[in-house]
C-alpha cells in the first residue's frame, strides 16, 4: 500500500460532493467483481445509494458475487456497455486501473465525476467503534470470537463476506469498517513491512487496539525482531493520535517495551495469566540487554530486564488489571480477577494459548462493548475456535485428526506443546515453509522436537530441512539436545519425496503433499495426528473426508 495515492480530488472539491449526496445519486463501481471493486460498492449500497456495478468478468467467473446477496445491485458482466454509463452522477476506479484504459474515454464522453479509492475513504467515514486486533500469534482467534461474543449479545459486527479470504490486510480491514454494523472487530495483519499497520489503522479510523502478543516472525535477528516490533507498535501511533485504548498482553516484555519505544500516551489495559512455567528462555529487549523470561507458553511469562529500573528502558513486569488464575486445563477453566470482581469462565477451546486468546477477547467485550460477564461467559462457552485452530478433523483408526493453522515457530511450538498436555503420543504433519527461509525451517523443527513423538516433514522445505538436521547431528562439533539416532526414530519421511514445485509462499505442500504426509502418520502408534501450516488448513476438506 505504499504507491496508494490518498486521494485525487481536493478536500474542498469532496466537501461540494458531500453536500450534494442524497438518495437519488447513482454510483457506478468498475471492477465489481474484485476484492476493492466488492466491498466498494457494498459501502455506497449500505449508505443508501443506488449502486451499478461493471466487470469485465463473467458472472461465472465472479469469485466474490455472493457477498452481494441480499443487495440490489445491477452488474454488467463480461465488460464496460455504454448502458452502464448513461445515469450515473459518479464513477468509481479501482487503484489498479491505468489511467490510459480506454474506459477513461467512454468516461470523459459522458462527463462523469471520477472518484478514485482514497475519495471513497474520506467520503465515507465509520460511524461505529473500530477494534484492530493485532500481533503475531492468536489474532483470528480472539477477532473470531469478539465478533461471537457481540453476536450472541445482539450486536451486529461489519463482515467482509468474501469468500476464502482472511482479511486481515491491504484495504479489506479499512474498507469492511465501513460497512452496516454497531461494531469493526478488525483482524490486523502485516508481513513486517513499515507503514502496512499504520496504514489499515488509520484508514479504519481505529479507537481500540489489542495486541496479542510479538514473537520470532518474518526475520532472522534480534535486530529485525525489534524492527518487526516496531511494525506492529504502528498501531499505537494511530491510537495516540485518535485517543483511543490499547488492550496489551502484559506478559509479553516486547509489547511493555512498545509503551515506551512509541512514546505512547494513550489508556493502557492490561491482562496475563497466573499459571505454572514451562521454561525460561530469553528476548531481546529496547535497551540492548536479553531479558529472561519464566515463560508460560512461547515467549510470555514474567520477566525483568536488568536495565528495568534505568531510565532508558523501563521494561518491568506489571500486575495486569484482569488476570486469568486457577486455570485448570484439563477442564478449560479459570477464575478471571478484574478491577470490578471475580468471575468464573469455562471454555470450549484447548489450551493455555487460548486461554489468553480468551481473556484478551473478554476485556475487549467487557471494556469497549460494554457486554456484562454473564452474557460474556455464556458467549465464550459455546465457541469451539476458529477455522484451522486446533481444529478436530474426525478419527482413523482410533487416531484423532487434527489441523492448525500455526506456520512460524512460537506459533507450532505453542500449539503442539498444549496438544501434547492432551494426548499421549502425537504425530506432527509439518506442511509449512517459513517466511525466514531454512533457518525459519530449523527453527520450525526445533519447536517440534520434544513435543511430539513423530515428525512427518511434508512440505520440500521441512523435508530439507529434516534431512540437514538429522546430517549435522553426526559432526562431532553438534551440540543439539537429540542424537542421530534419537532424531532418526523421531523423523519419519514419506516414501514420495515433497514435490518442491507445489511450494507457493507459506502453503509449502500441496494437496497431494498433505495427504501423502497424513497417509504416512497413519502408519504410526500414535493417539493423535496433527497436520500444521497453511496447506494442511488449505486442504482440510480432503482431510475431513477421509476421516468420514
Amino acid at each position: 500500500m505504499s504507491n496508494f495515492k490518498l486521494s485525487c480530488l481536493s478536500d474542498d472539491k469532496l466537501n461540494e460532493i458531500s453536500s450534494s449526496l442524497d438518495s437519488n445519486s447513482v454510483f457506478g463501481v468498475i471492477g465489481v467483481c474484485g476484492i476493492v471493486g466488492n466491498l466498494v460498492a457494498r459501502v455506497l449500497l449500505d449508505n443508501g445509494f443506488k449502486v451499478l456495478g461493471t466487470d469485465r468478468t463473467s458472472k461465472e467467473d465472479c469469485k466474490f458475487k455472493s457477498a452481494f446477496d441480499g443487495y440490489d445491485i445491477d452488474i454488467f458482466y463480461g465488460g464496460h456497455p455504454e448502458e452502464f454509463f448513461k445515469d450515473l452522477d459518479y464513477i468509481v476506479v479501482p487503484p489498479s486501473l491505468p489511467k490510459t484504459a480506454k474506459v477513461f474515454d467512454m468516461i470523459c464522453s459522458y462527463g462523469i465525476q471520477v472518484l478514485e479509492l482514497g475519495d471513497i475513504f474520506k467520503l465515507f467515514k465509520p460511524d461505529k467503534p473500530v477494534i484492530c486486533i493485532s500481533g503475531t500469534n492468536g489474532k483470528t482467534t480472539t477477532t473470531t470470537l469478539l465478533k461471537h461474543i457481540a453476536y450472541y449479545a445482539g450486536l451486529k459486527p461489519c463482515e467482509h463476506k468474501l469468500e476464502g479470504m482472511q482479511g486481515n490486510t491491504e484495504f479489506i480491514p479499512s474498507l469492511q469498517s465501513r460497512l452496516n454494523g454497531d461494531v469493526a472487530i478488525l483482524e490486523t495483519g502485516t508481513l513486517g513491512n513499515a507503514g502496512s499497520i499504520k496504514s489499515i489503522a488509520s484508514l479504519s479510523n481505529a479507537s481500540y487496539g489489542l495486541l496479542t502478543n510479538i514473537t520470532l516472525d518474518h526475520l532472522d535477528d534480534d535486530h529485525g525482531f525489534l524492527d518487526y516490533a516496531r511494525v506492529k507498535g504502528e498501531l499505537l501511533e494511530v491510537l495516540d493520535a485518535n485517543d483511543g485504548s490499547l488492550v496489551l498482553n502484559a506478559d509479553d516484555p516486547i509489547i511493555s517495551g512498545l509503551l515506551k519505544a512509541m512514546d505512547f500516551k494513550g489508556n493502557v489495559i492490561r491482562f496475563g495469566l497466573d499459571s505454572e512455567i514451562s521454561k525460561v528462555d530469553t528476548k531481546p529487549c529496547w535497551c540492548g540487554n536479553e531479558i529472561e523470561i519464566r515463560e508460560i507458553i512461547s515467549g510470555v511469562g514474567a520477566y525483568d530486564c536488568p536495565n528495568a529500573d534505568i531510565r532508558d528502558c523501563g521494561v518491568k513486569y506489571i500486575k495486569p488489571d484482569y488476570l486469568a488464575k486457577d486455570i485448570d486445563i484439563k477442564n478449560r477453566t479459570f477464575t478471571l480477577e478484574a478491577p470490578d470482581g471475580e468471575a468464573e469462565f469455562k471454555l470450549a477451546m484447548d489450551g493455555l494459548h487460548n486461554v489468553y486468546n480468551a481473556l484478551g477477547t473478554i476485556v475487549l467485550a467487557h471494556e469497549v462493548l460494554e457486554i456484562p460477564y454473564d452474557v460474556i461467559k455464556e458467549a465464550v462457552a459455546t465457541f469451539t475456535g476458529a477455522a484451522g485452530r486446533m481444529e478436530i478433523m474426525g478419527k482413523v483408526d482410533n487416531k484423532t485428526v487434527m489441523v492448525d493453522y500455526a506456520h512460524n515457530p512460537a506459533g507450532v511450538g505453542t500449539t503442539l506443546h498444549e496438544v501434547s498436555k492432551l494426548y499421549d503420543d502425537v504425530a506432527v504433519v509439518i506442511t509449512v515453509s517459513s517466511e525466514s527461509g531454512h533457518e525459519g525451517d530449523l527453527d520450525i523443527l526445533d519447536a517440534a522436537l520434544g513435543n511430539v513423538k513423530y515428525i512427518i516433514p511434508s512440505s520440500y522445505a521441512s523435508n530439507i530441512a529434516s534431512k540437514d538436521l538429522i546430517e549435522a547431528s553426526k559432526a562431532d562439533d553438534y551440540s543439539g539436545d537429540y542424537s542421530y539416532d534419537e532424531l532418526k526414530n523421531i523423523f519419519v519421511f514419506p516414501e514420495e519425496a515433497p514435490d518442491k514445485s507445489a511450494k507457493v509462499g507459506t502453503a509449502g505442500t500441496d494437496a497431494k503433499g498433505v495427504m501423502i504426509g497424513f497417509k504416512t502418520a497413519l502408519k504410526t502408534d500414535v493417539d493423535l495426528i496433527i497436520c500444521i501450516g497453511e496447506a494442511a488448513f488449505k486442504f482440510d476438506n480432503q482431510l475431513k473426508d477421509f476421516c468420514k
